[in-house]
């Protein structure tokens, strides 16, 4: 043993030689592998307390400069213009001029469609701010109220048939009037849905509203259309204000009463009675019937049946007055008695909706209303085809043959279609100043398909794409003159297109067990009504390219897509 060092008990305290204190020993646990032996000095400590990184370029290397500074979140896209030098820039700029960049204003001057239409394509950084930010002078806050009343506008627009982007741009439009510029409006069939986030470190106000029950009445949906256009282009339009106009639409009565209905709708079998070869007498024929049909839908409706059985019901009439004009030998044509009545039946404003809707990338809506438009068509089916089976058991003589003669009537054709539009008109309830317009809407729209597929020898689905197409393109330049939605102009001009015929001698030969026959009739149906709505829609957006962009500096064919879904 080293005579310098003595052993020390366990458990037993020790004396430091330099200060005299007692130590109390440490436990085994304490003792450290790099803790230096009793009697060697400690190491002098780092004189750099931190240490470098592993990370750390070590000393007499130099790092690298980076190719480009680190570009700002707050960068204008490619082709933008900035304000140092005026140049269009081939990519995102490094960093934000200082006298940043200039702002994006939507101009009053174009309708509130385009506007609202123009930010609802941009994602929501690039939207500009609201022009006017709604005083809060109300009791308590003033958000809640105008997401409400942003839902109860959409909702009523929903409910009478327009397209789920003009909802959404309605949403859009009310909410950045009063200052919510954060905000994002969501449209499905019948759920209506809208948030607003304040910044990205607030917590989100969202607000909800389901659309339970619909109804077509074109005048209230123009005073909404109005109401929007007051809210986005006014600046002193409060919120009291507000709910009034909207309290006062919701409370007028419709223009036209429940008999003007009911004629209304006889006078329009007899007109598409007498646009496929009709005379007089089944004029009046088709008219009893669809009046008949149109009462027991009423009834129908008045039990409590949904609207499936409300179509078997008001089907069944028209069908059954061409059966007994047939077992009676009147010498009537009874396919003219019940294709007018197919045309009365025939949901062409639900068509053309569910399909813009497809077309402007609302998959989901579009689905749900060419499932109805589905549903419905069935439901006249099941009407129809009850009937003419039992027709066919009683030795009616129901000749399909009778399609293919044609008979040429200009004059006659042209009036009946006129007529045809025109009550239209009075079913969808629409005002009385857009009924001309309609009329003569309906007019030049079977002029055209007259005119391609009798003269020409144009296909009939072809003509019948011009011709509506013709029909959406006169029908957007009235609404955007009128600031008003394009469906009053739309949808009663596309009521002599309706393939009525075609759907009859499908039906027809289905139920005299002709399948080889029925099935190319009904195929044909299909693809009138598609060409008709794809018509419409592709008129309504040559119209909107005559405009340029509202706000925007640049070619209106740079305008973004409804929806982008492959990256182009």
């Amino acid at each position: 043993m080293r005579p310098d060092r003595q052993q020390v008990p366990r458990g037993a305290s020790t004396v430091d030689t330099d200060t005299g204190e007692n130590q109390k020993p440490q436990s085994d646990e304490a003792h450290s592998a790099f803790t230096p032996p009793l009697g060697i000095p400690m190491p002098p400590p780092p004189e750099d307390e931190h240490p470098t990184s592993e990370f750390a370029v070590p000393n007499g290397l130099t790092a690298e400069t980076s190719i480009e500074p680190e570009g700002s979140a707050f960068v204008p896209p490619p082709g933008v213009k900035t304000p140092q030098n005026n140049q269009t820039t081939g990519g995102f700029p490094a960093i934000t001029p200082a006298n940043g960049f200039p702002v994006v204003r939507l101009t009053k001057d174009a309708p509130w469609q385009d506007r609202m239409r123009t930010m609802l394509r941009m994602p929501i950084s690039e939207r500009p701010t609201p022009e006017r930010v709604e005083q809060q002078d109300e009791t308590g806050p003033a958000v809640p109220r105008v997401l409400d009343l942003t839902l109860r506008i959409a909702e009523l627009l929903l409910a009478g048939g327009e397209g789920a982007e003009d909802v959404e741009a309605a949403m859009l439009g009310v909410a950045h009037a009063y200052g919510l510029d954060r905000c994002e409006p969501t449209v499905t069939f019948t759920l209506l849905s809208v948030s607003y986030q304040p910044s990205l470190v607030d917590d989100p106000v969202t607000a909800s509203r389901t659309v339970r029950r619909r109804g077509t009445d074109y005048t209230r949906l123009s005073a909404v259309f109005r109401l929007v256009d007051d809210i986005t282009s006014q600046e002193e339009f409060t919120l009291e204000e507000a709910y009034r106009r909207l309290a006062e639409i919701r409370r007028n009565r419709h223009p036209y009463p429940g008999w003007a209905l009911t004629v209304a709708g006889g006078g329009l079998a007899g007109a598409a009675s007498m646009l496929v070869g009709g005379d007089w007498p089944v004029f009046f024929a088709a008219a009893i019937g669809a009046m008949l049909g149109d009462r027991l839908a009423w009834l129908a409706s008045g039990r409590g049946l949904p609207e499936f059985y409300q179509f078997v019901a008001a089907a069944m009439p028209p069908a059954a007055m061409g059966v007994a004009l047939s077992l009676m030998n009147s010498g009537l044509q009874a396919s003219a008695v019940i294709t007018g009545g197919l045309f009365a039946l025939i949901p062409g404003r639900a068509l053309v909706a569910g399909v813009q809707d497809g077309l402007t990338g609302y998959y989901i809506t579009a689905a749900a209303r060419l499932l109805e438009v589905g549903y419905l068509i069935v439901g006249i089916v099941c009407g129809v085809l009850t009937v003419l089976y039992g027709g066919v058991q009683l030795d009616a003589k129901l000749n399909p043959e009778a399609a293919l003669r044609h008979v040429e009537r200009p004059v006659i054709q042209i009036l009946a279609a006129m007529l045809l539009a025109l009550t239209f008109c009075i079913l969808l309830q629409q005002e009385r100043h857009t009924v001309l317009f309609a009329t003569l809407n309906g007019g030049v729209a079977w002029v055209v398909y007259a005119a391609l597929a009798d003269t020409a020898d144009v296909p009939p689905v072809a003509a019948t794409t011009v011709a509506a197409g013709l029909v959406g393109l006169f029908g957007q330049l009235l609404s955007r003159y009128r600031y008003a939605s394009a469906l009053p102009y739309v949808t009663a001009a596309i009521g002599p297109l309706l393939p009525g015929s075609a759907t009859y001698f499908g039906l027809l030969a289905l139920a005299q067990g002709n399948l080889d026959r029925g099935i190319p009739f009904l195929t044909q149906a299909a693809a009138l009504a598609l060409a008709i709505a794809i018509g419409v829609n592709l008129g309504g957006e040559a119209a909107r390219l005559f405009l340029k962009t509202p706000g925007a500096t640049i070619d209106p064919s740079g305008r973004r897509a409804a929806k982008r879904t492959r990256g182009f």
